[in-house]
């Protein structure tokens, strides 16, 4: 296929439309940075006049020198007005920008009972918006909202509707599937027809993905003739989202022959996806197509071992084309292929047939059916590892430790720590408070072992999560907990289980401080300090 695809992110439009997201001006700003690196043809920056913030976007962003062409998003004018005379198409043109997309209604129903106006008053109201817009920039795009629901009961307004747009100067007439409820076949039955009555014309597809279809309806679409498709990375927007460009680009780039206009770096399709949520304050979706950390992660034993074999056995494309990595994990569904695996990406050297291959494969086995789960904890597994290979020796011995909870009469409770441990042939003895006795154990640790290891200063606890493994015990049921911490380059999940939960978050902690003074390469002690 020779026709080049235009791609058109309307986060920052329709991103602020999500339940839950806010964007500063600061956020649109860098996400349009981020969009632009990724090399996405048309970025639709807001609404200019809409509100403030969308003002200062379109007046603050022309500093960054984007690439990609700048989109203004605004309606058609008002019944009451003069094309020249309406607000919201002057404040478009004073955006500046070279691209503006104007909205107009195309579904009878709506300028009946919406608007309130004869379809012939709508009809004019489009051309006259469309070509007043012409007449002030360079190119202008007509979102034809409700298309697909307009087409079905009132085909022949839907395409007059697109025919005064086209008269009026229209460069891209964009088909809307407003409430998200068409499917792929009708999408492309009626791109088709439109093609048929114009065919000079460049079309778009703008869908929602309320039937969970936007991506396949932005397919079908493309497939009958259209070369513009809108939409939001990671699929934000208003109800249920738009089109997820993330997934749509990964599956054109790879999967559709199709080009694009202007090279995307596909490379960097997982990096963007993240900083792109991060901005946003959200966390990344696990199981996002091409992007989410489980994308190619594999669990379960027949699949570790088929994709070690040959990764197309478990996996449609390669990971590192969108910059994902493949991920073998650590379960009761696994057995040895994902031991091994581990092993050989931490370097270690571990025969399959060994003895200690066997004892370690046994072991987490035996560990794991007394409640750990090596999933998402993996630093602990590789301590695991050392510790049975002889490898490892600790950065320090546990004396002792004793935690209280007091209740100091505000109501308040206070969770103090007493620590005892031994670094290098020194007695430390400290105490921490904290809000929890987990968190009162840290801060003792830590004042005993910084001074030791600097490093350590730069670890901070993420994520704590506990999991009672059998509720029938009821209070003496084994917890099996989880702590995520994180320095300034990397993140490590670590796992401890007991009867006890500050037993069982203590070992957490400890695997957690043992791992980050691993990798830094720190200096080691020499004695065990513990049993598992």
């Amino acid at each position: 296929m020779d026709k080049k695809i235009v791609l058109y992110d309307a986060l920052l439009r329709e991103g602020p439309q999500t339940q839950g997201i806010n964007m500063s001006v600061e956020d649109k700003l860098a996400l349009a940075q981020a969009l632009d690196d990724l090399g996405l043809h048309y970025l639709e920056g807001g609404w200019p006049g809409a509100n403030p913030k969308d003002t200062e976007f379109f007046q603050r962003v022309k500093k960054l020198k984007l690439k990609a062409r700048l989109s203004a998003f605004g309606m058609t004018r008002r019944a009451k007005h003069k094309a020249h005379e309406d607000t919201n198409l002057l404040n478009l043109v004073k955006s500046g920008v070279s691209t503006i997309t104007v909205v107009g209604k195309t579904w009878d129903f709506h300028v009946t009972k919406a608007l309130g106006i004869t379809l012939e008053q709508n009809l004019d109201i489009i051309f006259d918006s469309l070509k007043f817009l012409k007449s002030k920039t360079d190119e202008v795009f007509f979102d034809a909202e409700h298309f697909f629901d307009g087409y079905k009961r009132n085909p022949e307004y839907g395409l007059k509707c697109l025919e005064a747009a086209l008269e009026g100067g229209a460069d891209c007439l964009v088909l809307c599937d407003t409430n998200g409820g068409s499917l792929p076949e009708e999408i492309e039955a009626v791109v088709t027809r439109v093609l048929q009555r114009f065919p000079q014309a460049t079309l778009g597809i703008h869908c929602h993905n309320d039937s969970d279809l936007a991506v396949a309806n932005s397919m079908a679409a493309l497939a009958a003739g259209a070369t513009q498709v809108q939409g939001c990375m990671n699929g934000y927007g208003e109800r249920v989202g738009n089109t997820n460009l993330t997934s749509l680009i990964g599956t054109l780039a790879l999967k559709s022959g199709f080009s694009f206009l202007r090279p995307i770096h596909l490379e960097k399709l997982t990096e963007t996806s993240h900083r792109v949520d991060e901005i946003l304050n959200l966390t990344p979706r696990p199981g996002a197509p091409y992007v989410g950390k489980n994308a190619f992660t594999h669990k379960g034993g027949m699949h570790i071992s088929a994709v070690q074999k040959a990764t197309e056995a478990y996996e449609h494309v390669n990971p590192e084309e969108v910059g994902n990595q493949r991920k073998l994990v650590l379960s009761d569904q696994a057995g040895a292929s994902a031991v091994l695996y581990q092993a050989g990406q931490r370097r270690i050297k571990l025969g399959k047939d060994t003895p200690e291959a066997r004892a370690i494969i046994d072991k987490v086995k035996r560990m794991e059916s007394e409640g750990y789960q090596f999933e998402g904890a993996e630093a602990s597994f590789e301590i695991l590892l050392k510790k049975a290979l002889g490898q490892h020796q600790p950065f320090f011995d546990l004396v002792s430790f004793r935690v209280i909870v007091e209740n100091r009469g505000d109501g308040k409770l206070v969770s103090e720590a007493t620590l005892k441990v031994k670094v290098k042939g020194e007695l430390e003895n400290t105490v921490g408070e904290g809000d929890g006795p987990v968190n009162a154990l840290d801060q003792a640790l830590r004042k005993a072992l910084t001074k030791f290891y600097p490093s350590l200063s730069q670890v901070h606890l993420t994520d704590f999560k506990v999991r009672v493994l059998d509720a029938k015990e009821g209070t003496g049921a084994k917890v099996r907990v989880l702590i995520e911490s994180r320095d300034k380059k990397d993140s490590w999940g670590t796992v401890g289980v007991s009867e006890n939960i500050i037993e069982a978050s203590w070992n957490a902690l400890v695997d957690s401080i043992d791992y980050k003074l691993l990798k830094d390469g720190g200096s080691k002690g020499a004695s065990k300090r513990r049993k598992r």
